[in-house]
């Protein structure tokens, strides 16, 4: 079977122009960005997925803006865009203004094939907490899936990372019952998990099971910061290879000044309102 390669994005933070500008940059305009330099590539992906925290604020207007960029940049690129939810999104207004559904609470979660590989789209958000968590239903319905396996395997998208980081201190922002996960994909055709939320690259075996957490297209964090957050202005992605019953994954960094847009010392003022 021939190698598939695709596009992992995540954390895009997109609001609508002019409103509540996150540390003064414009989301939508490092979103198409990434999207021309994915254009630039020698090789066209066979699809892009953007693992959750779509918009900063989950407004519906923020939701049409989103779906407005990518109808544009996925008609140029011409490959599909898939997209899952993070703890930023709202799921009525996410159902609303991006899909044009009737608002609901309904969890968010499918599955998808493109030339053999199986995609899962996890859906990890606990509504109204920053936290996230995998329910018993979307476990059970996941464990289901995966019992028929998929000619190139599967690769598992959630917002929440699986694996311990380089920071300690995001480290408590992981997926808060990954053993249940585990338990979920173990003896199956998983090759791979990919997730964002860290807003910084961290790559580790997940019981084995390669487990990739990508960098922010809006901004990233310092992994080394101890005593404070760090939220740099700089962007990335992850080009992913599923290739011989493997998941291979090449962070890939934007041109940029790096520099940084605000630190929240953790002893000294009061968090944001949870930027990553």
């Amino acid at each position: 079977m021939e190698p598939i390669m695709f596009v992992h994005l995540t954390d895009t933070h997109i609001n609508v122009p002019g409103k509540n500008p996150l540390f003064a940059i414009d989301a939508g305009a490092k979103l198409r960005a990434m999207f021309a330099e994915i254009g630039n590539l020698s090789q066209k992906p066979a699809f892009v997925i953007i693992s959750g925290d779509l918009t900063q604020d989950g407004d519906v207007e923020d939701y049409k803006y989103l779906r407005q960029i990518i109808a544009e940049e996925q008609a140029a690129l011409d490959v599909p865009v898939h997209v899952a939810l993070g703890n930023h999104d709202s799921r009525p207004f996410f159902r609303e203004g991006y899909l044009g559904d009737e608002p609901s609470e309904e969890s968010y979660y499918y599955t998808f094939m493109e030339q053999g590989l199986r995609v899962a789209v996890l859906n990890t958000q606990i509504p109204g907490e920053h936290a996230g968590r995998l329910d018993e239903e979307q476990l059970a319905w996941l464990a289901q899936e995966l019992t028929v396996p998929a000619p190139a395997g599967t690769i598992v998208v959630l917002h929440h990372p699986v694996v311990p980081t380089p920071s300690a201190l995001m480290d408590s922002h992981l997926l808060a019952n990954p053993n249940d996960l585990a338990e979920a994909i173990a003896d199956t055709d998983v090759i791979g998990l990919l997730s964002g939320h860290i807003h910084f690259n961290s790559i580790g075996l997940f019981h084995g099971i390669p487990s990739a957490a990508g960098t922010g297209v809006a901004f990233g964090l310092d992994p080394t910061s101890t005593d404070s957050m760090k939220f740099i202005d700089n962007s990335g992605y992850n080009l992913v290879l599923a290739k011989g019953g493997q998941m291979l994954v090449h962070p890939m960094a934007m041109p940029g000044e790096n520099r940084m847009l605000y630190e929240w010392k953790i002893d000294k003022d009061k968090q944001p309102a949870h930027a990553e």
